[in-house]
């Protein structure tokens, strides 16, 4: 088995595309155009991942993409854990754990201070258990109608965890080809909103940021959705209402490794989080 870093061309997208094609039938997200946004097109850098072959073969697949953070006190280069795929017929070799290490390891090459993403109940134990994440918590889940509630004139400062976002990286996140995000801005802050398949609803989130460009969604309904992480000390009345855990899909986890031990930990309830920050939607 051989392991060399993912590539950004062609080539390697129609490759991608029939590896994902192969481990998740019906799933049309993975196209050559949400790859090439996604993997090549982020203002905040290039994908870093690895394949694994097996002759002329792919057999795995695992990348990260970067992004900024606020982790502590300060912020940092950090790296996204996203898209993951191992063909059926190399499955339950370890093929993951060795693409995630060999990315991590190149990210701490590259400068990227940590390593962040969101897994679902059946893939957290094995980033937990085997690759060394911290299980920060499960992710809020709420909805209502209105504003999510959010005091931004908080002080950040007791703040571990939250993204940051520049307004070329906002417009890009906007301009999911798969699933445009709608921005509208409202005095100091915008809020975001993107479709969620197979439910008559928006996800929602807000950011203390004017979006360089609005946009609006059309919605067949009022209904929003909060899906992510807000400190309690920032949460205003709304009107919003847990989803109770027996009603919901699959339980959403934060997890997070440190690529350097300088934030080793991170406590769960300084931590801001919302759906743009990963690929829910």
């Amino acid at each position: 088995m051989e392991f060399t870093p993912v590539r950004c061309d062609e080539a390697a997208y129609a490759e991608y595309v029939r590896l994902f094609a192969d481990c998740f039938p019906g799933v049309d997200k993975f196209n050559r155009d949400y790859l090439d946004w996604l993997y090549r097109c982020n203002p905040d850098g290039q994908v870093v991942g690895f394949d694994a072959r097996d002759g002329e073969r792919l057999a795995a697949h695992y990348v990260c993409i970067p992004a900024r953070a606020k982790i502590g006190s300060e912020e940092v280069p950090v790296l996204l854990s996203l898209n993951t795929a191992t063909h059926p017929e190399y499955q339950g070799k370890g093929l993951f754990t060795k693409l995630a290490e060999l990315t991590y390891a190149a990210g701490a090459e590259l400068g990227y201070d940590s390593v962040y993403g969101v897994a679902n109940a059946n893939s957290t134990p094995g980033f937990t258990r085997k690759l060394g994440f911290q299980l920060v918590g499960p992710l809020q889940a709420s909805v209502g109608v209105g504003p999510l509630g959010i005091n931004f004139s908080q002080d950040t400062s007791s703040l571990q965890f939250r993204r940051i976002w520049s307004e070329q990286a906002l417009a890009w996140r906007c301009a999911c080809p798969v699933n445009p995000i709608s921005a509208r801005a409202c005095k100091s802050r915008t809020t975001l909103l993107a479709a969620v398949p197979g439910v008559p609803m928006m996800a929602a989130a807000e950011v203390d940021l004017i979006a360089p460009k609005e946009s609006k969604a059309a919605s067949i309904s009022p209904l929003r959705l909060f899906l992510g992480q807000v400190p309690p000390a920032w949460q205003r009345r709304a009107l919003y209402i847990a989803i109770p855990k027996r009603l919901r899909p699959s339980p959403l986890n934060l997890i997070y490794r440190s690529l350097t031990g300088r934030i080793k930990a991170i406590d769960p309830d300084a931590v801001f989080l919302g759906f743009i920050d990963f690929d829910a939607y």
